[in-house]
Formats: C-alpha cells, sequence, structure tokens
C-alpha cells in the first residue's frame, strides 16, 4: 500500500485549535489531497535540469486535531474543521484514497496509560468522521501514545494530536 502523506514537519496550514482564525474550504482540501496522491511515474521526458524538471510538490497541509490535556473529547472548533474535512473525503475525487487517523500525546503520563488515550483520541476523530458519513471502510483509527513527538519537547501541549493521513486504497 503506497502512503500519501498529508502531514509533515513544516506544514504550511493547520486545522488546529492554534490555529482557529484559519479555515478551509472543501475544494482547497480535495484540490490539496488530489495534488499530493502519487499515482506513479507519470509518461513523460523532462529535458533541462534537475531543479526545471522536479515535480511541482503542493504546499503541505497539516490535518492535525489537537487535545486539552488527559482529554479525547472533540472541542466545537475542532468539529467544525472535521465537518469541512468529511465533505471533502466524501467528494468522489478522492475516492482512490483511505485515511489512516494517528492519535498522539505528550508525554506526560505512562506508556500504556498514553497509549490507551491516543488511540482514545484517534477512536473520537474516526467515529466524528464516521457519523458525517465518511465511510468506515475508508478509515484505520491507531494510537502511538507518546512515541513520536511532533516537536522537541514531549510535554508540548502541540503533542497531543491526532493527524490524519492519506494511503491509496
Amino acid at each position: 500500500m503506497k502512503k500519501l502523506f498529508l502531514c509533515a514537519a513544516a506544514c504550511a496550514m493547520s486545522m488546529s485549535q492554534a490555529a482557529a482564525d484559519t479555515s478551509f474550504s472543501k475544494d482547497e482540501l480535495v484540490d490539496h489531497l488530489i495534488g499530493t496522491i502519487d499515482l506513479g511515474a507519470a509518461r513523460a521526458i523532462c529535458i533541462g535540469t534537475a531543479e526545471e524538471c522536479a515535480p511541482e510538490v503542493p504546499p503541505a497541509l497539516d490535518m492535525m486535531v489537537n487535545f486539552e490535556f488527559d482529554s479525547y473529547e472533540l472541542t466545537p472548533e475542532t468539529r467544525e474543521n472535521l465537518r469541512v474535512f468529511a465533505d471533502a473525503l466524501n467528494d468522489p475525487r478522492l475516492d482512490v484514497a483511505d485515511f489512516l487517523v494517528e492519535g498522539h500525546t505528550d508525554a506526560v503520563g505512562g506508556d500504556q496509560y498514553n497509549l490507551v488515550l491516543s488511540e482514545r483520541r484517534a477512536g473520537a476523530v474516526t467515529e466524528y468522521l464516521i457519523d458525517l458519513g465518511v465511510d468506515a471502510e475508508r478509515l484505520q483509527a491507531i494510537g502511538h501514545g507518546a512515541a513520536t513527538p511532533r516537536v522537541d519537547d514531549p510535554m508540548d501541549p502541540i503533542n497531543r494530536r491526532v493527524e490524519m493521513r492519506g494511503t491509496l486504497n
């Protein structure tokens, strides 16, 4: 299964609470997601320098949801952002993609506790997307606990998150 990563370390846009003033339309999300799907090698030849022939990479789009301390409850703002995301996932142009819903925690608490909390966060997002009409077969919720912090400080609240990553189905 090829993976299509929607979230990178240098993400330019965020659907997190930290970026409350930023919103995206369904079409902006669909256009971005379509642009990131790797459908294999193009059937074209480019004559020029490596820079001239490098594929155009769409700007990063961070499909991340943050959580309060010790919580897996979706805020009203998060629910609104996920509504737009669900609309995009239900667009027929994205029928080729499935999505991993990956839960994470900060490093406060024990490993087992954080693993369960991260699974609950991923489950809360997945259930909400299903409630919004996204086919459950296209979503896979997994938890990582505190194993993969987003920033260097493992205690930073930004690490309390769910990230969504697309895969070709």
